[in-house]
């Protein structure tokens, strides 16, 4: 009997197996240490506008409970830990006086990854923003952006000693679209296309400036680069002419996030779509936003459409997904496990990018325990399985992926859904927050040992 060539499904030697998680969703107290309010604090206390009706204040506790939670991590065999800094902890009102104990929990927290043997990668922004700014405008306005790089200079300044990476704005494209435009998620706007796009380009602005000031502020060596949720086309059936189709849908679909940071310039075709709606800036905006990263995160669920070659304009026929393609416990998210390999070699391809992360993936569950208490995660087991097998097809074939970070550590507040989806590795009891890690932590502590689909 002919043995599995286990090399064939090997990761590069030094891949970076990490988790991932968020402020917002898993701190809580949200009081502490003289924490200002956030959008989204004040969006989930709006009635309707979560799910379940809660509002995120208590998180899972991870502000207190860090340390059980470090010890989780390095039990799954974790290298590295991204996590969010939460602005409002560190400016109350977003701009201004620094609060002094707003980076004490984040120095504690630093500590016991390190001392676990685990590399924290700190992402800046991740969407909650100090609603003192939204009430100037949010990102409507253009002093928010130079106020993310006054706090991102800061904390790179104070915690660059330890943290060699960081983050700046994670998944542009969702809080605008979401929050701005669709009305979705915090601060609830529906803005009119004009306005929408000029908060979109403050936004990008800001990851430029922030870009900037990590490097002139944080120690020598310090990385630092975007975390988007890079809009994935497809080839619905793989041949030269629908690869290349796949490629210009892509750059079409990213032309105003990470085309514009990567490229350094709006694509002509998206400003003529947009006309008089196009953004307005000075002439040296573009320059700022696109300074140059050392690395590009990528957030990967699912697939943006599939695509077929066609002769007429623009080079693609995007193809809409039946009503009985398969999905995760969250409708959104549709099965297309593939995006793992084809989001990372596009992005390498369109914009040259050298160092590639993967800064999320994941699935929600139903996750209910048995009557033993065990939870028997087999769809979110199968959906990892499946993505990471496309994952490393892309490292096999020499897309330069060196890491990916499991969208989550621990069951949450998933934003409008509240804690009525659960991403976890670990499950979360929300009454007692009794940590319990399910079979899918079991599956993924056996990947990053043997650096291989297991």
């Amino acid at each position: 009997m002919t043995q599995p060539d286990i090399a064939h499904a090997r990761f590069p030697d030094g891949f970076l197996w990490g988790t991932a998680t968020s402020s917002f969703q898993v701190e809580g107290a949200a009081s502490a240490d003289g924490r200002g309010a956030s959008i989204w604090d004040v969006f989930a206390r709006e009635p309707g506008r979560i799910r379940d009706g809660s509002t995120g204040a208590a998180g899972v506790d991870h502000f207190n409970r860090y340390a059980e939670d470090v010890a989780l991590m390095k039990a799954l065999g974790a290298r590295a830990y991204r996590f969010s800094i939460a602005w409002p902890r560190v400016f109350p009102d977003g701009d201004g006086a620094p609060n002094p104990k707003g980076l004490d929990f984040y120095d504690r927290l630093v500590d016991a990854l390190l001392a676990a043997g685990i590399e924290p990668y700190a992402t800046l922004y991740h969407w909650d923003l100090p609603q003192a700014l939204q009430a100037r405008g949010g990102w409507e306005a253009r002093e928010t952006a130079h106020a993310f790089a006054a706090y991102a200079g800061h904390v790179a300044r104070h915690l660059s000693d330890r943290v060699r990476r960081f983050f700046t704005l994670n998944e542009i494209q969702v809080f605008i679209e979401q929050g701005y435009g669709w009305g979705n998620f915090a601060p609830g706007l529906r803005l009119p296309r004009g306005r929408l796009n000029q908060a979109r380009h403050h936004a990008l602005l800001a990851h430029g400036l922030g870009v900037q000031a990590v490097r002139a502020q944080g120690r020598p060596g310090t990385l630092v680069g975007p975390a988007e949720n890079m809009s994935t086309a497809l080839p619905a059936i793989e041949t030269p002419a629908n690869i290349a189709a796949a490629e210009r849908a892509t750059r079409d679909l990213n032309a105003p996030y990470l085309g514009l940071m990567l490229e350094g310039h709006y694509a002509d075709s998206w400003l003529a779509e947009q006309g008089a709606d196009a953004p307005r800036f000075p002439a040296g905006d573009l320059a700022v936003i696109a300074s140059p990263v050392d690395f590009v995160g990528l957030n990967i669920y699912t697939p943006s459409q599939y695509v077929l070659a066609s002769g007429q304009a623009p080079g693609y026929v995007a193809l809409p997904l039946q009503d009985s393609h398969p999905h995760m416990a969250s409708e959104w998210l549709k099965l297309g496990p593939e995006t793992l390999y084809w989001a990372p070699r596009l992005c390498h391809r369109l914009w040259g990018v050298e160092t590639i992360y993967i800064t999320e993936n994941g699935a929600s569950a139903t996750d209910a325990p048995d009557e033993t208490g065990a939870i028997h995660d087999l769809d979110r087991v199968m959906y990892l399985r499946a993505c990471l097998m496309h994952l490393q097809r892309a490292t096999r074939e020499g897309v330069p992926v060196r890491g990916y970070f499991l969208w989550s550590l621990l069951d949450n507040f998933e934003w409008a859904d509240g804690y009525a989806m659960r991403f976890g590795l670990i499950h979360i009891d929300f009454a007692t927050l009794k940590r319990t890690p399910k079979l899918s932590a079991q599956f993924y502590r056996e990947v990053i040992a043997r650096n291989a689909l297991a």
